[in-house]
């Protein structure tokens, strides 16, 4: 787990310095949160979906996407699972059990108690786990999602990670209410709130809510609190809205990634030795994955038609073309070996 936790941490940063020099076009860190990502995957099945937000590359990299993956994604290349179509970090992994990730946000909470609902028509040994930021919980799909669920008795592992911000809105301008768990206990749902920050308690909690989710048969919510060190994204600067000595705070004193290691040398498990191998390891490993992802041909132009009709209409045909006819009228406009 910690070496996951590392590995998430030097992926982050080489990601976030590769949006800033231009080579991709948008990243967002899991900074401060790297004990939920991490802890999660550890305590769950691989038969378990799961339905992400948009910070839990963690559970992808626990569940074995390769860094070259995750680089292929973010570069939109021929190699890339999604065609080039979505934005940079939005991964997704049939082979993994791990749904696309999409930009609106709480739309994987309905979804999420649709899929626990099939798996238990299904009878399968299995649960989905759906991820949410306290900003989510403000957007009616999560309201729908966990009465659904409830109502239901689907097994859903709904995981909210409280990190104080929902992009610039603190979260005491987003409730009056008991912070999240309540809301679960408002809707019939079994809750805990648990140390977001605390890779073991994590890890506990969620062992114990997807047992219950798959042996019981119904939803349990957990809150995790926590921390969003990083800003929300590359195109947010959070020190125009929070001050740094906070940011700095939690940075340092309460990071999940320096309390985890702490415990794991404490018993005789890692060594500074090991830290700088590892480290030093997954940096060049993700160095070499950019450098191949940006070698590697884009999607041709035409991948944007295609995968919605079966028979392609007249509509989309007439917008093809057109596209087709603007690019050779100005290829200056568009990037050196551009295929249509």
């Amino acid at each position: 787990m910690y070496e996951q936790m590392a590995t998430l941490q030097v992926m982050d940063h080489i990601f976030y310095e590769a949006q800033r020099q231009g080579r991709i076009s948008f990243y967002l860190t899991s900074v401060g949160e790297e004990a939920i990502n991490i802890a999660s995957a550890a305590a769950l099945s691989p038969d378990d979906v799961v339905l992400p937000q948009y910070r839990e590359p963690g559970v992808l990299l626990w569940r074995g996407f390769t860094l070259e993956e995750f680089a292929n994604q973010c570069f939109g290349n021929k190699a890339d699972y999604g065609k080039g179509r979505q934005m940079p970090i939005h991964y997704g992994s049939n082979r993994l059990n791990y749904f696309t990730i999409s930009s609106p946000i709480a739309t994987q909470l309905p979804q999420a108690a649709g899929v626990g609902y099939s798996l238990k028509m299904d009878k399968k040994n299995a649960c989905a786990v759906t991820f949410i930021g306290d900003g989510g919980t403000s957007e009616g799909d999560f309201h729908a999602g966990l009465n659904f669920a409830a109502v239901m008795e689907a097994p859903v592992v709904f995981i909210c990670r409280n990190n104080g911000w929902a992009i610039s809105t603190h979260i005491s301008e987003q409730f009056r209410s008991d912070g999240i768990v309540v809301k679960g206990q408002a809707y019939g749902i079994r809750s805990i709130r648990v140390d977001g920050n605390d890779a073991l308690a994590v890890y506990s909690a969620v062992r114990s809510a997807r047992e219950m989710a798959v042996t019981e048969q119904r939803p349990v919510l957990i809150e995790a609190m926590t921390y969003r060190v990083g800003h929300h994204s590359t195109s947010d600067d959070s020190t125009k809205y929070r001050a740094a000595d906070e940011i700095q705070y939690w940075k340092m004193s309460r990071n999940p990634v320096n309390r985890f290691r702490k415990w794991v040398e404490d018993n005789g498990w890692w060594s500074e030795e090991d830290e700088s191998k590892l480290r030093s390891n997954a940096r060049k490993q993700l160095l070499q994955a950019i450098q191949a992802a940006e070698k590697w041909e884009k999607q041709p132009l035409t991948e944007l038609f295609n995968d919605v009709y079966d028979v392609k209409p007249k509509n989309l045909e007439e917008q093809e073309l057109g596209l087709k006819e603007l690019v050779e009228k100005q290829p200056q406009d568009y990037p050196h070996g551009f295929h249509v």
